[in-house]
């Protein structure tokens, strides 16, 4: 039996990673976030409450298990927020890596703990024009994106044992969610029939979240080290993204209103364009991602 120990376990991915290792028999998995547990299912798991910004809660949670993996999902992910609220996006984005990497590196009972770290396509300045593969160079135009940049020069100038999983607009359904994802903003707006205005120049390439949490499973599973982009496969306008969520639910495309990024007054700078190369993590870990209207028909079923 292997401890996997999941940070952010509230969260969408989270909460997506702690549901699909639950089927499994041969791992015990420890959730944790901040605060109380939101996921709704309580049995089959550990919870503990943890906040990863203080080195003093990491030591005593992971020195408490014989951890083989952890899968650091917890982040300050809010673009425009992290441009104003530095000192909580450092610490949330840069001081807790520095933590959890702290404890892995000192205790000898986690001397061989697998560290898989989230990032992001943010870390790129969009200008390439293509897909992004893993060793392109990092270009950080936000703080927030400065942040995720600097969390992966912690874990690749550490000793331990590290996986980068960098990913782009992540969107599904789960328990007591805290945020809303574009794919549900569009589609609660539109069958309001409110009018929404969305950005025809910037280009993704959306993830769907049970796919991103078995890639990082697939990391573990495979002890896989080194840097992978796990993506859905299909890239994108903001635009075509929000019209294929109409045309999939059937609601009036009228009310869209192209514009353009410049027009929206953000805080963050945002890449024009991160599309992933996703061969890397298709060869070396068989990560096989859902079409874009495959995972929609997934998180249809889940609508409540």
């Amino acid at each position: 039996m292997r401890n996997i120990l999941i940070t952010g376990s509230n969260g969408l991915l989270g909460q997506k990673i702690v549901h699909a290792l639950l089927k499994r028999s041969d791992v015990n998995v420890i959730a944790t976030s901040l605060g109380e547990n939101r996921i709704i299912k309580k049995d089959g798991y550990t919870y503990e409450a943890l906040d990863i910004t203080k080195i003093s809660e990491v030591e005593l949670v992971l020195n408490k298990y014989k951890l083989d993996v952890i899968i650091n999902t917890a982040a300050m992910t809010n673009v425009d927020a992290c441009e104003t609220k530095r000192e909580a996006c450092w610490a949330l984005n840069v001081t807790a890596v520095q933590n959890i990497v702290q404890v892995l590196s000192s205790a000898e009972d986690l001397k061989n703990c697998h560290l898989i770290h989230l990032s992001t396509d943010f870390i790129f300045d969009g200008e390439k024009g293509a897909e992004y593969v893993e060793t392109d160079i990092p270009n950080p135009l936000s703080y927030y994106a400065l942040t995720k940049y600097e969390s992966e020069k912690i874990l690749e100038k550490s000793s331990i044992n590290w996986a980068i999983a960098r990913t782009i607009i992540v969107y599904g359904i789960v328990d007591n969610m805290s945020r809303s994802n574009i794919i549900l903003w569009a589609k609660d707006a539109l069958t309001k029939q409110q009018k929404i205005n969305v950005v025809d120049d910037q280009f993704r390439s959306p993830t769907l979240a049970e796919d991103l949490a078995d890639g990082c499973i697939l990391i573990a599973d495979k002890k896989a080290k080194g840097i992978f982009h796990l993506s859905g496969p299909d890239t994108m306008s903001i635009l075509e993204l929000v019209n294929r969520v109409a045309n999939f639910w059937k609601l009036d495309k009228s009310l869209i209103t192209p514009s353009k990024s410049n027009s929206l007054n953000q805080a963050a700078k945002r890449p024009p364009r991160t599309g992933f190369d996703i061969s890397k993590a298709k060869r070396e870990l068989g990560y096989a991602p859902h079409s874009f209207e495959q995972g929609l028909k997934i998180m249809d079923k889940q609508l409540p």
